[in-house]
């Protein structure tokens, strides 16, 4: 048991039996001040029963004495605690402290996805694989857990703002992305760079707009996304190599390509005139090619024709001509005849109409005007 000096042992207060006031069993209610019977005893003072004998034990003596040969007093109680001064439990519980920090910095649980990257003294040392694994004690080596399964996902723009980019075209385009990413080599990951994450985005910002500014806007928002997209990712994942990042982009997808919200209304009306056009240019090249099958139809008629006039020149002279006329008179009110003794004027069926009579064509035949038609074959 330790002993305290004499100006700090245990007040008379403190004693098992504390005086019972100033009219306790230390004489009547009387008694002066150094307990002689003049006039009322001080309450504070030590009783005479005091002086005349040992203070009996506190419950914090018996308690230590009890701790002592064991708590419970019994084989079944604690054990004892150990004898000595101040200076021994102080050492034995810094060891204490010292054996649970070694057990706690020395066994290592790594994930079935993890690796743990092992650093001595701040440089790596050596990749931990999964399972529990025993190191050196910190601050001698520290182990990083690295999830190397995990697919990362970072959008843009993050803050819900609008993301402008400029195209090879000279226009401005509005874009929302995202990007896929895991950690290939956990070494590379934790050492070569010193914010891998903020390194990533900023390499997929970058990628994707030198990938913009040789791309038209038309293909930005229509269907060259999927180039666009294969484009960012083969930049990107080479500025990430360059770089020994340890990533590995996964893919890159462009949510939406539009025109800013300021320009949206112009943006549209161009659309709109650009698709007119666009159709417009379709119905002149249907035009155009109708019109040259049909002088293609016309040449092939017009070869077989001439083929025809080099085997019979004078017969198919004379079915070109009557053809021609044929298709000339059709619409005209008046029949001519080449023959003598007939009536140049010949009644139209009842249902046409007719214009007003020509008083020349009504008129006696003449010699002059039976003679055959100029130009006609011979």
């Amino acid at each position: 048991m330790i002993r305290l000096p004499g100006w700090l042992a245990r007040p008379p207060i403190l004693a098992a039996d504390a005086p019972k006031g100033p009219g306790g069993p230390w004489g009547g209610g009387g008694g002066g001040s150094d307990g002689g019977e003049g006039g009322p005893r001080n309450p504070w003072s030590v009783p005479p029963s005091a002086k005349k004998g040992a203070a009996k034990p506190t419950a914090l003596d018996e308690f230590l004495a009890r701790a002592k040969r064991g708590v419970g007093g019994g084989p079944g109680g604690l054990p004892p605690l150990p004898t000595g001064n101040a200076r021994t439990l102080w050492l034995i519980g810094v060891g204490v402290l010292v054996l649970v920090w070694i057990v706690f910095t020395s066994f290592h649980q790594i994930g079935p996805q993890q690796q743990g990257i092992v650093s001595y003294f701040g440089r790596y040392s050596e990749t931990l694989s999964p399972g529990i694994r025993l190191t050196l004690p910190a601050p001698i080596v520290s182990v990083t857990k690295v999830d190397v399964g995990q697919v990362r996902t970072d959008d843009f723009p993050r803050d819900g703002t609008e993301n402008l980019s400029l195209t090879g075209d000279a226009n401005i385009i509005a874009l929302a992305y995202s990007v896929r990413w895991n950690i290939q080599s956990p070494r590379d990951f934790a050492f070569q760079l010193s914010e891998p994450q903020g390194t990533v985005r900023d390499a997929a910002e970058s990628a994707m707009r030198a990938v913009l500014a040789t791309t038209t806007l038309n293909d930005a928002i229509g269907a060259g996304r999927t180039t666009i997209e294969a484009r960012v990712q083969q930049v990107m994942q080479q500025m990430l190599d360059d770089y020994r990042s340890g990533v590995r982009v996964q893919g890159v997808s462009i949510k939406q390509a539009t025109a800013p919200a300021a320009l949206i209304d112009d943006f549209n009306a161009v659309t709109a005139a650009q698709q007119e056009a666009q159709g417009n240019l379709n119905n002149a090249k249907s035009y155009a090619q109708q019109v040259i099958a049909k002088a293609q139809g016309e040449a092939t008629a017009f070869d077989k024709q001439y083929a025809q006039y080099k085997l019979s020149p004078e017969v198919t002279r004379r079915r070109m001509y009557y053809e021609t006329m044929e298709a000339v008179m059709a619409k005209a009110d008046k029949t001519l005849v080449e023959p003598n003794g007939v009536a140049p004027y010949l009644a139209l069926p009842p249902g046409r109409k007719l214009a007003e009579p020509d008083v020349t064509a009504t008129a006696p035949a003449q010699p002059q005007a039976t003679a055959p038609a100029t130009g006609a074959p011979r």
